[in-house]
Order: C-alpha cells, then sequence, then structure tokens
C-alpha cells in the first residue's frame, strides 16, 4: 500500500512533467505586428521540485512543499550555444527574488530550470534584494548582467521598514556557470532600477542607458531614458547623464519609462524595447513601447510609434501587481526572427513573436504622438483619406 508521500510524490512529479513539455500554439495576431501564445513560457510551477520539496520521506512524510515559489518574471535573455536562455527573476514566498536560468530549444516552450539558481557574489554592501538582470554580449568578450539591486534606506525615520534605495548591480561571466560581482554603477543623478549596458564601446569606453530617479519607486524630478558612458567597467561611474527619452505628460510614458533589453541593430537603425507607466484610478499600469535609434547613434531616436506596443491583456492582467507588463529580454535570431520576453502583472513569464523587418516598418510607418486628443482626429482622419481609393 503506497504511503501518502508516495502518492503525492508520483502526482506532484506527473503534473510537473507534463507542465515542462506542453506544447505552445501561436495565436493569430490582428494588429499584424507581432504574435502572442497562449500559454505563458514560465509559471511558479515550473520551477524544480527538488528546490520546493524534501525528498527524504522520513523528514517530509506528507511530502509538503518546505520552499514555496510565487512568480517567475522580468527574465533576460540570451541565444547561447544553439539554445534559448532565460535569466528569470524567481520570486519566493518570502517575497526574495533571485536569478535562476531556464532553456529551451525553440525559445516557444519545454522551458526547463538548470539544476541550481545563479549564486550572485556580494560586495561589502549587502543587498536586501535583487530585480530584472538584463544580459548584453560586450565586445569585450564578456557577457554582462545589469540588475537592480535593493537595499534598506538608511536614512528612513524610525519605524519606516518599507523607504528602500536601487542601485545598479553588475556582475560578468564568460559561461553562464561562474559570475564575478564588479562595484555597483555610481552615477550623480539618482538612484538607477532599470540600467542596461550597449554591446559596444563608445568613443573606447563602456556605455550605458539608465533610468535616474529620486526614489526608490518615484522618479520625482528625475525619470525618463538616460545615456552616460564610464571610463571602465571594474569601477563604473558616469560623470554626465543625458536623457535621450523623457517621460511626457498624458502618455503611455507619463509616470516614467525605462529600456527594457539591450537594443537590436538593424539595417536601417538600432530598435529599443521600453516600458512606459502612466497613473489611473486603478493605480500605475505599465506597458511596452518601441522607438528607433539613429544607425550611427544609438543614444539618438529618431522615430517613436504613438502609444503602447504590448499593454496587458485578459488574463494578463490579473496578478501580483495587476496591468503591468514589463520585459527586460529579447532574441533577435539569425532568420531576422524576434522574440520578446514579457511577464504580466509580476506573476508569469510570456513570449511574443515578431520580425526584424516588422518592427522596422513598425517603427519607420506608424504615427508618433502628436500629444493633442485633436491632432489625434487629424491623424485618423488622414488615414481615412489615404483609404478612400482602396474602399
Amino acid at each position: 500500500m503506497s504511503t501518502i508521500f508516495e502518492t503525492r510524490k508520483e502526482a506532484i512529479e506527473k503534473l510537473h512533467s507534463e507542465l515542462l513539455v506542453r506544447k505552445n500554439e501561436e495565436l493569430f495576431s490582428v494588429n499584424g505586428i507581432y504574435c502572442r501564445f497562449k500559454y505563458p513560457v514560465l509559471t511558479r510551477d515550473h520551477a524544480p521540485l527538488h528546490w520546493r520539496f524534501d525528498f527524504n520521506p522520513k523528514t517530509n512524510p506528507f511530502f509538503m512543499e518546505r520552499i514555496g515559489i510565487n512568480a517567475t518574471f522580468n527574465s533576460g535573455a540570451i541565444k547561447w550555444n544553439g539554445k534559448y536562455l532565460l535569466v528569470v527573476r524567481v520570486e519566493g514566498n518570502d517575497r526574495k527574488s533571485f536569478f535562476a536560468i531556464a532553456e529551451s530549444p525553440n525559445g516557444i516552450d519545454n522551458f526547463k530550470f538548470w539544476d541550481r539558481p545563479i549564486t550572485i557574489p556580494q560586495t561589502d554592501n549587502w543587498e536586501t534584494n535583487v530585480y530584472d538582470m538584463r544580459l548584453t554580449a560586450h565586445e569585450d568578450g564578456w557577457v554582462y548582467g545589469v540588475f537592480c539591486a535593493e537595499r534598506k534606506d538608511t536614512d528612513a525615520p524610525d519605524g519606516d521598514t518599507s523607504s528602500a534605495t536601487a542601485a545598479a548591480g553588475i556582475v560578468r561571466t564568460k559561461d553562464l556557470i561562474s559570475w564575478e560581482r564588479l562595484p555597483d554603477l555610481i552615477s550623480h543623478g539618482g538612484q538607477q532600477r532599470n540600467v542596461v549596458l550597449f554591446e559596444k564601446f563608445v568613443d573606447g569606453k563602456y556605455a550605458f542607458f539608465t533610468r535616474p530617479q529620486d526614489g526608490f519607486i518615484d522618479t520625482g524630478k528625475g525619470g525618463g531614458i538616460g545615456w552616460g558612458l564610464s571610463e571602465t567597467i571594474e569601477n563604473a561611474e558616469i560623470p554626465n547623464e543625458e536623457i535621450i527619452d523623457p517621460k511626457t505628460y498624458h502618455t503611455v510614458y507619463e509616470v516614467k519609462n525605462g529600456l527594457g533589453p539591450h537594443p537590436i541593430k538593424t539595417a536601417k537603425g538600432w530598435l529599443h524595447l521600453c516600458h512606459g507607466v502612466r497613473n489611473t484610478a486603478a493605480g500605475l499600469r505599465y506597458v511596452l513601447y518601441v522607438c528607433m535609434a539613429d544607425l550611427n547613434d544609438v543614444s539618438k531616436i529618431t522615430h517613436k510609434p504613438h502609444g503602447h506596443f504590448i499593454a496587458p491583456l485578459g488574463g494578463e492582467r490579473l496578478g501580483d501587481v495587476s496591468n503591468v507588463v514589463f520585459s527586460n529580454g529579447w532574441i533577435a535570431d539569425d532568420d531576422g526572427t524576434i522574440l520578446i520576453y514579457y511577464a504580466s502583472s509580476d506573476t508569469r513569464l510570456h513570449v511574443a513573436k515578431t520580425s526584424i523587418d516588422q518592427l522596422v516598418d513598425y517603427c519607420l510607418n506608424t504615427p508618433s504622438d502628436e500629444l493633442y486628443s485633436h491632432l489625434s482626429v487629424q491623424t485618423i482622419n488622414k488615414l481615412i483619406d489615404n483609404n478612400q481609393k482602396f474602399l
């Protein structure tokens, strides 16, 4: 007769195995810019069972989950030795996030976590939590990860146990297994929560996209996507920071905005995937938008389609932090396909598929935001007029 341990273990292992090999289904795209897929690529249920359960029947006779996983989201992404790898932000039930690598043969489904999470070395000033690693394969030969390092605000008033500070932590690796910790980025524009390292040297220096802000949550007088250069990566410091894409009143990036993953180079310019935040009666709403920068100057925005590119839809709107989509990872494949990994509501991770050709067309030929309602109507009427001969 099977014990409770054996019965539960067998049932849970069966469910987990079926989830890991489930085939994803591409959904028809009405907008024609990208397509979504039926299933998330990663959920908390994808986390390995040996991270969560004690497999010793003597110490866990009921086969209970000992270490709970709350969410899998906001992943960096890279194509590595023919495989699609995500450096996933995994959040435990204890609210602490850590990074772990999940691998897929096709980037669409069959994602499986590597055996162990990533071990991030600490600086002398330990961070309490880590968020949202951006990956950059730099021309210097290293793969860099830049992430948000959260620490308690030591200047907070007595009794305030929620105020935090944000800094850009930096690690690097050559095998995605062993990671070297470098000192946090020093900038002089405030706290940094969304920082991306550019893949090439600029004037012989390391180039960073930044997002300076006054506080951990509120941008204050800061905000917008910034740009700056550092003489070194071992002790990275940006003495001068320029805002290249500011937050703007009554847009989808009114409250704050930041770069998502590293930009993608095309024949027409560099593609940027960004997140934008606006305030609503129901709280903050996070969406994604795309823009293009000059081919010879990745910091100079040349084309910016109006409004959002991807917004939370249907069940994506529900989760730990509702009405949010966020991305810090995409992969441009050799055939021109682009896979965009985006999280919904700080809970689960999805993929959207598009191509370089589609995104270039989208950037070059989609109207920009004219910032006034009556001008939006003029833009629609112009399209209607142009369509008359085809209707």
